[in-house]
Order: C-alpha cells, then structure tokens, then sequence
C-alpha cells in the first residue's frame, strides 16, 4: 500500500436485512486505487462501531455515509455525530435516498455538511476530489453543501452517467463471505442498471433519477459475474436493479452469455406485468435456462381503476397472464400489493384481496405481501396529499421513526379495514405455504377461512404471532 494515498471512510447504517452496500461499493470503487484506500465500515457487521470508526478518522478526507429513510437515519446521525466528536474538521457527505430527496432539510443537523442527489459515483469522486486538493465544492453538479457561515449551496444537478464510463466494482472493498453467513446462503448482490423509466405516483425514483434508465452491457455483466463466481463461488445472483427487465434484447444477450459461460448459479431480478407479457415464449425459455428462479412482480393494487389512478401502466389481466407464466416455466414469484391510498374505495380493497387470492392459489412458490401506503417522499400522490394538508415528517429524528415496511397504516385506512387486512394476511400466507407435517389441520382450516372469507375470533393468529413476533423491516 502506498504511504501517499489518502484514506476515504464509508459508512453503512444499521439495518435487520443484509443486502450487500452496493452503494457504497459503487462509490468507493470510483476513486483511484492508486490514490485512495477506501474503507467501508457496515453498522450491521460490527458489535462497536465507533471504534471501528475511529483508528480511520485522523487521516480521513471524508466520512460518507448511505442514508435510507427510515430507521436507518438514526443510527446514520449517531455515527455522523460521533465522527464529529473525535474529528470536528472532518467533511461528513450524506448520500443515499433520502438526501436525495431532502438534500437541504439535511444540511440542518449540524454533522451533516454535504448531501448528495441521485447518481452518486461521479459526484462523490469530485467531492473528494475537491477536498483533497483543499477546494470549494461550489459548483460541484449533484451535491448541496454548508458553508462555514451557516448558508447554504444548491449545486445544479449532475446528468444520469452510462454505467459503463464508471470503473467496475471492486468487491474486495467489502468482506462478501460474511455477507453469504449472515444470509445463510452464498448469494451475491449485484446491481446492473439504474433509474426507471416509469411515472408510478406512489414511487420515489421518478423524482430522484427523472424516469431515465442507464444499464450495463449485457456482455460486460456476465464477464463481470464470471470473474466474481471465480473468486467468491456463489450460487445465486440477486440483481437489485429496480427494473431488470427494461430492455428485452439486453436480458436476452445476459442469459446466453450466462449459459455460454457455463455459469452455475441461478439468479432472480424484477420485472413488470407488462413486460412480462410481452416477453416471448423463447425468451422465458432462455431465461429459465440460464438460471432465473424468481421473479419480483409489483401489482399494487387489484383494481384497475386504482391502477390507473397511481399511474402504474398496468393491466390486472396482464399479472395473470405473466404469473401463468411464471409457474408454467417453474419460476418462483413475489407480488407485492399496497392498500391504504388515499380515497381509496372498500370496493379497490376487495379487488386487491380477490387478487391476491388468486394469484396464491396459482403456485406454492408465489408470495403476495401487502404493505399498507405509506407517504413515501418525493412521490406524486404526496405531492397532492401535503397539498391536501397531509404533514409529512419535518425533522431527521421523525423520519428516523417512519417505517415504511412495518408499522401501522396512514391516515386512510379505519382500524376496521386494518383489522381485515392483517387477519387477511396471515391466513393467506397460512393457507398455501409450503407446510410440513403437523401443519395440514391449521392448513385446512386457514383454507376454509379464506373460502368464505371469515376471519372472526383468529385463535390461531394470535398464537403464532406471539410465538414468532413480526420485525420491523425498514
């Protein structure tokens, strides 16, 4: 290691899932190598953070931290305040989801002087950049910054960069066995693409990447994946793009070269209902051949109206269609619902119930969870609800508490229609599992419920829930 490179600190908040810190690797991977140690520190993976922390603080020119709205937030402002404590001169730089959509209301806890929006990799490497030659981040596209005096500095935006004019990742940065233990199988993270071109009003990523989409070439990821499985010998790929399956011909190059490479592992992505159905019969084929094994199929709603209304550009007869497919070709498959939307009729609730009937009872291997709404930030139907006098969180410590995985559902929904929905829940999931013996009597009698929809006196529900408490997931 060279005595002359400067050490940059990445920081990773605690979180109960253990996806690897694709963001943080993405960024960390941009900066030269023959300029830069990178050290990333995961909140997840160490029992004593701040002393993890800090042997790396002296020399840092920066500590960047990962910030997901949510609980993650408080342990981001724990550490960024403690960074501060042992170094008060160092350059704290947020980036991540939500300073991306609150890059400013940020900049107010006073640990935090830069936030970064979008597409972090070139923007992180100029702040770096910037600091390491003892300049101004004035002018640096993609970051929003505080001066020493208090007032603050709205860079313009960066344009969304090809994913192909960043360096690779650099998965050494990162300790990829652990990762594999504390999942319980070899399973790589991996992400191919960025953005969505899509408009959904309940999603963020229209507001963060402006419904544009750049993607990896098809042939650059299977030599990518080739390499890695030399190395880490993993069997399974879980792709986190947020739509896998944008361009057909880019898929359909992947899963050949993957098959030419002889790759042994499966893999699993997203895919809309739309694109599904406008698949080819030998492109599913091809797929399934080269490994897929799930899919993760955003429904929202059952009601078409409701569909339109979110602006989700799909059909419910197009979900059908594409999870007859998925259990024809033996793909596994999650469709996740959301209830709860403002003005939202008993008559939408009914329909995403009677759907996610369906779609249960069409394979042990699909998933149907339902999440209730919740006012996500940056998205349309928030827009109009905040207009309406709906009052989002105004401080970091509130979003700290907003689970928008967990928890109870907004404003719109009466406990009677909460009430419903859970029980809903658990007998769905109850009823069409996979069992093993001793289950068959609960199994039958779930069934029986959801037939007749009776949900009254749920004995069995109560039982399990306090032998297998629910964890928050955000």
């Amino acid at each position: 290691m060279s005595a002359a490179r400067r050490k940059v600190v990445l920081y990773n908040p605690q979180a109960v899932f253990f996806t690897m810190p694709l963001a943080l690797l993405a960024i960390g991977s941009e900066l030269d190598p023959e300029r830069y140690e990178v050290v990333i520190i995961d909140g997840r993976l160490e029992s004593d953070v701040e002393r993890a922390l800090a042997p790396h603080l002296p020399e840092a020119v920066c500590l960047g931290v990962t910030v997901l709205t949510g609980a993650p937030i408080a342990d981001a402002l724990r550490i960024s305040q403690a960074a501060k404590r042992l170094r008060p001169d160092l350059t704290v730089v947020w980036g991540g989801w939500h300073p991306s959509m609150f890059g400013i209301e940020c900049l107010a806890e006073p640990s935090v002087d830069v936030t970064v929006q979008g597409q972090g990799e070139a923007t992180f490497a100029e702040i770096v950049e910037r600091l390491s030659r003892g300049e101004s981040l004035e002018g640096c596209a993609g970051c929003m910054v505080r001066r020493p005096d208090g007032s603050l500095i709205k860079n313009p935006p960066r344009a969304l960069l090809p994913l192909e004019s960043f360096r690779v990742h650099d998965y050494g940065l990162i300790p990829v066995e652990r990762y594999f233990d504390l999942k319980g199988k070899r399973q790589l993270d991996y992400i191919s693409s960025q953005g969505c071109n899509f408009r959904c009003a309940f999603c963020s990523d229209p507001f963060v990447y402006g419904r544009k989409w750049v993607g990896l070439d098809p042939q650059n990821v299977a030599g990518a994946l080739k390499d890695l499985w030399l190395r880490y010998r993993f069997t399974d790929v879980n792709f986190q793009d947020e739509t896998f399956f944008t361009k057909r011909e880019r898929v359909e190059a992947l899963a050949q070269r993957m098959i030419d490479e002889q790759l042994p592992v499966t893999w699993a992505a997203t895919m809309r209902a739309d694109q599904g159905v406008r698949l080819p019969p030998e492109l599913w084929q091809l797929a399934k051949r080269s490994g897929l094994r799930r899919l993760l199929v955003g429904v929202e709603s059952g009601d078409d109206a409701m569909l339109k209304r979110i602006k989700k550009d799909i059909k419910i007869e197009q979900v059908y269609a594409t999870a007859e497919r998925m259990r024809d070709y033996g793909i596994a498959g999650n469709f996740p619902f959301i209830v709860g939307f403002p003005e939202e009729t008993d008559a939408s609730v009914r329909a995403t119930l009677e759907c996610v009937k369906r779609l249960r009872a069409m394979s042990p291997d699909f998933e149907t969870p339902i999440f209730y709404f919740k006012p996500y930030p940056g998205s349309a139907i928030v827009l109009d609800a905040v207009a309406q006098g709906f009052r989002l969180p105004d401080s970091l410590g509130e979003w700290s508490r907003f689970d928008f995985v967990a928890g109870l559902p907004g404003p719109w929904v009466s406990q009677a229609k909460f009430q419903l929905i859970e029980r809903f829940k658990f007998f769905q999931e109850l009823a069409w599992r996979r069992a093993t013996a001793g289950w068959d009597v609960l199994q039958r009698l779930a069934r029986y419920r959801c037939r007749r929809d009776d949900y009254r006196f749920p004995i069995e529900m109560r039982l399990m829930n306090w032998l297998q408490p629910r964890e928050r997931l955000s």
